[in-house]
């Protein structure tokens, strides 16, 4: 859990598609962890007569993998199964196909070995014509932007959350730390057994319980922007209105979602998130669309850092201590740039502000390495 990487592991997964008129654009990173344990899964148009419905699903996994990639495999067909959800009880079909999947996986020859001791985080959405049913099982997060506001969000869930932690302590356990006995983050989550033994309770009654908290909203088609899930390694350095600001300020810049998403997790590198990093975007027809106005701002915007870091060049007196930290922490100390993106702030530019000192300092590019270091 607390073991890091030297420098942060940047390289993206990308995925994006489209159907039943909606968009979609996935980033993952594993960032600063020695491990990539996230998994997501995307499903434009479903199967089995459903084809206008879409899925959209990511997975946070700790101490080990194979939780999150089994879940992200297997929760879908796992909740489509269910009786409850061939009877159209979308809401009791998702509950059913949780707990079903969390017990067939003890199953798994390292689980039932005790050689895997993983666990996974789950949020998922169903979107049909008329509704979305979104359903949450620990601290990853989905947020609905309607409008320019984040509308809906879903309750992480924590130890220290009142009816998680009476649960927690009516089957024997404690909250020290904010976590669980002391060493989990997190209150539910799907896996993690060693927290599920107590023979005399149920499912959801144990120290960690595998029961999502499901909601179901309608649809509003003139206004519905889009639909945010992500794990708890955005949540950590972008609130609910920092992630819609920015990215409601991005798509008037692009209709490309994985560059999107890239922004988004590059962004949240350079505020300081030291976990690995995923994020799914789902577009109503609604959403923001690029403009000229809004691109000509970001055009201003990049001019404006690019003189100001050629003003910070030429007026370094001593260059044989000056490297990109040095530029970094007087142009964050500089006078306000015009058209920051919200929620995003002079982080969200720094890709461009590397390009720049590159280019300008092209012996000092080596500097630049060690840049993640988050401006604060």
């Amino acid at each position: 859990m607390g073991a890091f990487l030297d420098t942060p592991n940047t390289e993206k997964c990308n995925e994006h598609g489209t159907g039943n008129g909606l968009r979609y654009g996935v980033a993952s990173m594993q960032g600063w962890r020695m491990e990539m344990e996230d998994a997501h899964r995307a499903i434009p148009c479903l199967d089995g007569g459903l084809s206008d419905w879409s899925y959209f699903a990511v997975f946070d996994g700790h101490a080990g993998a194979l939780v999150s990639a089994h879940s992200a495999e297997h929760l879908l067909e796992c909740i489509m199964q269910t009786q409850e959800f061939k009877a159209e009880d979308v809401i009791k079909g998702i509950h059913s196909g949780f707990l079903r999947l969390d017990d067939e996986m003890r199953d798994l020859p390292a689980m039932s070995a005790g050689m895997d001791k993983s666990g996974s985080t789950a949020v998922c959405a169903f979107i049909s014509p008329k509704n979305i049913y979104i359903a949450n099982c620990g601290d990853s997060r989905a947020v609905l932007c309607r409008s320019g506001l984040p509308v809906f969000s879903t309750r992480d869930h924590k130890p220290v959350l009142p009816a998680e932690k009476e649960r927690i302590q009516n089957a024997g356990g404690s909250v020290m730390i904010q976590r669980v006995n002391g060493s989990l983050a997190v209150s539910r989550a799907l896996g993690d057994y060693e927290y599920k033994n107590l023979k005399d309770r149920g499912p959801c009654e144990q120290l960690v319980s595998p029961e999502p908290e499901i909601f179901m909203l309608d649809r509003d088609d003139e206004h519905d922007e889009f639909l945010v899930l992500a794990c708890d390694g955005i949540w950590d350095v972008m609130n609910n209105e920092d992630l819609c600001n920015f990215i409601h300020s991005r798509l008037q810049l692009t209709d490309d979602l994985e560059a999107v998403t890239n922004l988004v997790v590059d962004t949240c590198l350079y505020k300081g998130s030291r976990d690995n990093m995923s994020i799914v975007l789902v577009t109503f027809p609604a959403a923001p669309k690029p403009n000229p106005e809004a691109q000509r701002q970001e055009a201003e915007l990049e001019m404006a850092i690019a003189r100001k870091i050629k003003e910070i060049v030429a007026q370094e007196e001593d260059k044989s201590e000056f490297d990109y930290l040095k530029m970094l922490e007087l142009l964050r100390g500089s006078d306000h740039f015009p058209y920051l993106p919200p929620g995003g702030g002079l982080h969200a530019k720094q890709p461009f502000i590397e390009k720049m000192f590159r280019e300008m300092c092209p012996s000092k590019a080596h500097s630049v390495s060690v840049g993640y270091i988050p401006l604060t």
